[in-house]
């Protein structure tokens, strides 16, 4: 049945079995809603998850990067839940953003060789992330294939979070 082809041919003239042709349109309907889309990857491996707030769609976002950065992904969600653990999160624009009351301190980002998190106020933060920015305030820390330093991180987002959030 997961397979069926269904096709109804209605020639000009003829009457249609109202029951019958809503019960094909039902069926029709019930197996669209069951087909599972896979989530997109856009360039770099980062998926494309529409936007949302909450826990759902960053497990979206994390249960959907490609290879190790899923592992990178899901640690640094694991990290900052233990360091903020009243962390606010959301997706924008791809990527899952980590906020306190009404303004964002992290975003992460997949590319192809790194997985960046934006610290909006990073020029703050003692010592500073590595990545410099076009804007002054805004710091990268771009985590590469089994070199995610989780100390220095925890360090970064404890202070991120007591900062005043980024609001878009």
């Amino acid at each position: 049945e997961g397979g069926t082809r269904r096709a109804i041919d209605i020639r000009e003239g003829e009457t249609v079995n109202a029951k019958a042709f809503q019960a094909l349109v039902r069926a029709a309907v019930r197996a669209n809603r069951a087909k599972k889309k896979g989530v997109k990857l856009l360039s770099g491996g980062n998926p494309q998850i529409a936007k949302g707030d909450g826990e759902a769609p960053v497990r979206a976002y994390l249960a959907a990067l490609p290879g190790w950065k899923h592992a990178v992904g899901t640690r640094v969600d694991a990290l900052i839940v233990a360091a903020v653990p009243k962390v606010r999160k959301a997706v924008k624009w791809n990527s899952p953003f980590y906020g306190k009351d009404a303004g964002w301190f992290l975003s992460m980002h997949a590319f192809t060789r790194y997985v960046r998190l934006t610290f909006f106020r990073g020029a703050a933060l003692s010592p500073l992330p590595p990545g410099g920015s076009k804007v002054p305030e805004v710091r990268y820390y771009d985590i590469r294939e089994d070199a995610l330093d989780e100390a220095a991180l925890t360090r970064w987002v404890k202070q991120a979070a007591k900062l005043p959030g980024w609001v878009p």
